[in-house]
């Protein structure tokens, strides 16, 4: 039976701790999550202490009423125990003095249990302001990681589109729409240089060169002639 007893133990303390391992890998992916659950675990936390708080200033103000009523009552009594001392009332003096006493020690020992209940209602409201801020903090340190993270996150985003955007195939198709340029130009420029060394080309740059040849002498000829008319004119004249 013990040894059931431990196994199932070792079991459910198995489980507790993958739940919590789940739990917190759930945190990590989900944020808000553990920011909810620690802003309304203070928040019970809270209503808690607000409670006790509550609880401590009614004992207070239940200490302080006490004390009021047997304050009064001591300052009856004093004032009964001087008029029998005036009036030789010494057997009632002496019952009053009784209760004199009595009561002072009542009053002196709910002085002391006020002034500590005062602190004690101080200390709790200090405690529950120091809560009520923390959640406050708590609430605007969620909004603000939130927008971090969610920031974090477009960034990451971006960066893993970017490295993931591959401009091989399109300087692949670059070069060879490079390629084939370069190759209609050489064409190009081969089939020029094989006109100009080619018989065709030869003869019509011969041919080119005898043509300018005639003009020249064609040139020389009007020359000449203008020349000779302007002379013969020259004679006439003369």
């Amino acid at each position: 039976m013990a040894a059931q007893t431990g196994f199932f133990s070792r079991l459910s303390n198995l489980w507790r701790g993958f739940l919590s391992l789940w739990v917190s890998d759930l945190e990590k992916d989900h944020p808000e999550i553990a920011y909810e659950n620690s802003i309304n675990s203070m928040i019970e936390k809270y209503t808690m202490l607000k409670k006790a708080t509550a609880a401590i200033i009614r004992r207070r103000e239940d200490l302080e009423l006490r004390l009021g009523n047997k304050s009064k009552e001591l300052a009856q009594i004093e004032a009964d125990l001087n008029t029998a001392v005036e009036t030789n009332e010494d057997e009632l003096a002496v019952i009053l003095i009784g209760k004199q006493n009595a009561l002072q020690a009542e009053v002196d020992e709910l002085n002391t249990e006020l002034t500590q209940a005062k602190a004690d209602a101080e200390d709790a409201k200090s405690s529950l302001m120091s809560v009520q801020a923390e959640i406050n903090k708590l609430k605007t340190e969620k909004d603000r990681m939130l927008a971090k993270m969610a920031s974090a996150n477009a960034r990451i985003q971006i960066q893993n589109q970017l490295e993931g955007l591959s401009v091989e195939a399109e300087i692949k198709a670059l070069d060879n729409v490079r390629d084939h340029i370069n190759n209609l130009s050489a064409e190009a420029k081969l089939g020029k240089e094989l006109a100009g060394e080619s018989l065709d080309g030869r003869l019509q740059k011969l041919r080119q060169q005898t043509g300018d040849v005639t003009a020249k002498k064609q040139l020389e000829e009007m020359k000449a002639k203008r020349a000779a008319a302007k002379a013969a004119q020259a004679q006439k004249t003369m």
